[in-house]
């Protein structure tokens, strides 16, 4: 990339997380720091077709640093899958005088900001934000960290009540497709079994698993069950089979559903969103594109969006023995 930055927009994409608002505020910063025009880019990748754009100013994002969700706003864009979508938010940028792209989001939104910099050869850079921690190329994602907090502090509470009551309850969380939610949760919660994607513990060995923990004394049980998880088709069913095999528990469904993306966001995603943006913005000076930054070994760095985009990020082994320790 050799074309001068010197208005650089920002926008976030598909499903919100905390710490978006926090990122927002930094690529803000970052560019009235280095003497650049920023422009916010309202509802995603739509808005950039409709050209609903704003001027933004280090004031522009003062009290945002410690608010959940994004005052950008998102939305999916059927229109941007199209060519002839993407042509028209390629021409709305021209037209509004933008450079270069921030991208906040997830795998999605940078497989959008990929085919936009194929074919338009239009600088552009991703900062990963989903709870799911699903990327490649980073140990964090902004708002994963604060997701796990909400959760452990749901479980505990729930916790109260399965001891209360001698009941076992299924907590399902966010996983689609992978478990680092579930699992680090379920350690630090310590929950009794913990259900992930990864590994089909099967209804049989699920049930004597929680035969055991009765038997060595326990009167209630909490599982967190990742939705991706397939040991049933779903967590109801997991209820049904064990209530129908274990009559000795009263079986409770917990979903928490869109409560674990919400909320201000930890001490840690603030820093984080801080440290990503200024490298985002960064970046583009030094003349590098298509890139999503993370975070390796604490050290802020950048992954080449294909690669980013193409893998897929593994279970903490280290975490699973850790969990079949616990839970005994």
């Amino acid at each position: 990339m050799t074309k001068v930055i010197k208005k650089i927009g920002v926008m976030t994409s598909g499903g919100d997380s905390p710490g978006m608002n926090a990122a927002i505020r930094s690529v803000v910063r970052s560019c009235a720091y280095h003497d650049i025009e920023c422009i916010g880019i309202y509802r995603g990748f739509q808005g950039m077709i409709e050209g609903d754009f704003i001027t933004m100013n280090a004031r522009s994002v003062k009290g945002i640093i410690n608010k959940g969700g994004t005052i950008l706003k998102s939305a999916r864009s059927k229109g941007f899958r199209t060519k002839e979508g993407r042509e028209e938010a390629h021409k709305q940028l021209i037209k509004a005088g933008v450079d270069a792209l921030v991208v906040i989001g997830g795998d999605g939104s940078f497989n959008g900001a990929m085919v936009f910099n194929k074919e338009f050869n239009f600088p552009v850079m991703g900062i990963p934000g989903t709870i799911d921690n699903d990327i490649v190329g980073t140990t964090h994602t902004l708002g994963y960290d604060t997701a796990l907090n909400t959760i452990v502090e749901v479980i505990d509470k729930i916790r109260d009540t399965a001891s209360s009551h001698n009941r076992l309850f299924f907590v399902e969380v966010m996983g689609r497709d992978v478990g680092h939610i579930a699992l680090n949760v379920g350690i630090g919660a310590g929950a009794e079994e913990i259900l992930i994607p990864e590994e089909d513990l099967g209804l049989d060995r699920l049930v004597e698993s929680l035969r055991r923990s009765k038997k060595s004394g326990k009167s209630s049980s909490i599982v967190v069950v990742a939705e991706g998880d397939k040991t049933g088709k779903n967590v109801f069913e997991l209820k049904d089979y064990v209530e129908a095999n274990m009559t000795e528990y009263e079986v409770r469904v917990s979903v928490l559903g869109h409560m674990q993306r919400g909320g201000a966001p930890s001490c840690f995603d603030r820093v984080l969103a801080s440290r990503m943006g200024v490298k985002a913005v960064e970046s583009f000076l030094e003349g590098k594109s298509n890139y999503m930054v993370g975070l390796k070994n604490d050290i802020i760095d950048l992954t080449p969006f294909d690669q980013a985009v193409k893998g897929k990020s593994k279970i903490n082994m280290e975490l699973i023995r850790v969990s079949d320790i616990m839970t005994t």
